[in-house]
């Protein structure tokens, strides 16, 4: 082989080798099942990373449209989540006078309590500072109600600091929640594949295991056969 070959082997001069292709499908299949990745971590990566693309794809799309899209469909969200009261409705603020607050939706079903929503459409690679947040806080003085702000982006530290501290209640979803909830609500996503894993029923061989053998006989007169008996 080195003879023939006296510059170098190439992988391609391996494969043309006698013996060569049939040691390394012997080596593939005599892996150690111990060194290979469990089939059910390879399917739970493999969601894992189209989840990824499809967030990803998703927060470029909600910041590409209009600001009263990107509001509707975090209302729309807000309902697939349980909110909405009995009639399962939200109600989206005029933008020239929300006053800070682009939506309101109930938390219970006779509207007794409300949950107030800002939804801003930043820059992916930006971040919402305090100021935006102590202005959301302003725009809810006077509402008995929790607030929530849902962004495209992320927080600052000094945003996720101040809505910590005050008396209202202030929750912030950014831009990797956002897209997270909007999966696992499937809201702007559609199932394109299920994938089924089955494994061995035991309740089905132990309940025949337990039978005495005239109750196995009852029970295989009644059976419907398959085929014919060999």
């Amino acid at each position: 082989m080195l003879a023939s070959h006296p510059v170098g082997i190439a992988e391609r001069d391996l494969k043309s080798t006698p013996g060569e292709s049939h040691n390394r499908s012997v080596n593939v299949h005599n892996e150690d099942p111990l060194l290979s990745p469990d089939p059910i971590e390879q399917i739970e990566q493999g969601i894992a990373r189209i989840h990824a693309d499809v967030a990803a794809d998703l927060l470029k799309r909600l910041h590409d449209q209009a600001a009263e899209f990107f509001e509707q469909a975090v209302l729309d969200l807000l309902m697939k989540m349980g909110y909405g009261g009995a009639d399962g409705q939200a109600t989206r603020t005029q933008l020239s006078n929300d006053g800070g607050i682009d939506g309101f939706i109930d938390q219970d079903a006779l509207g007794l309590s409300r949950i107030y929503v800002q939804a801003k459409r930043y820059a992916l690679d930006s971040s919402v500072g305090r100021p935006e947040i102590q202005g959301f806080v302003g725009a809810l003085h006077g509402q008995s109600g929790p607030g929530v702000f849902i962004t495209t982006s992320r927080f600052s530290a000094g945003a996720q600091q101040y809505a910590k501290s005050v008396p209202t209640r202030i929750v912030l979803i950014d831009g990797r929640r956002l897209a997270s909830l909007m999966i696992h609500y499937c809201v702007g996503v559609q199932v394109r594949q299920t994938v089924k894993l089955v494994e061995v029923d035991e309740d089905f061989f132990e309940e025949w295991a337990g039978r005495s053998p005239a109750d196995q006989a009852a029970v295989t007169s009644r059976r419907v056969p398959y085929g014919p008996v060999a």
